[in-house]
């Protein structure tokens, strides 16, 4: 290493802009942010709170009803995914001139139409497949 710089450069530009954390501020990053150390203990912390009620809930069973408890679950789930996106992922508006904030809007939209369709096409084929066997199921006839 040379003597006088933390990284072992004799004094190059590129890292005589770093600052305490040894991260460049003279570069763009394409227009991505990067987190400092307190963002990330702020999404840490963040995480720990949302994880430990959920966790809490389904180990002790305080609530009777499972779908009570894993609707809340799944609330705290979604939650969580917006920490870590915002957090640790750095996703935002500014991001990339918007392009992640997009492809993210895209991604969800195309998810929604996905699920949603896959729940309507097997909602009307167990409706309207087998009527008959619903009523022999029910009567108890085989």
């Amino acid at each position: 290493m040379a003597a006088g710089t933390p990284h072992g450069h004799a004094g190059s530009a590129v890292h005589s802009a770093h600052d305490a954390d040894g991260h460049p501020h003279d570069d763009d990053h394409g227009g991505a942010p990067h987190g400092s150390r307190r963002e990330y203990w702020i999404g840490f912390i963040l995480s720990v709170l949302l994880t430990a009620p959920a966790f809490g809930l389904v180990m002790t069973g305080v609530i009777a009803d499972p779908r009570v408890t894993a609707g809340i679950v799944m609330a705290l789930a979604m939650v969580q995914i917006v920490v870590h996106m915002i957090y640790f992922l750095h996703m935002n508006t500014k991001s990339e001139n918007g392009w992640t904030m997009l492809a993210l809007i895209f991604t969800a939209i195309i998810v929604l139409i996905v699920i949603a369709g896959s729940l309507w096409v097997m909602y009307h084929m167990n409706l309207n497949m087998m009527p008959g066997m619903q009523m022999e199921q029910s009567s108890g006839g085989m």
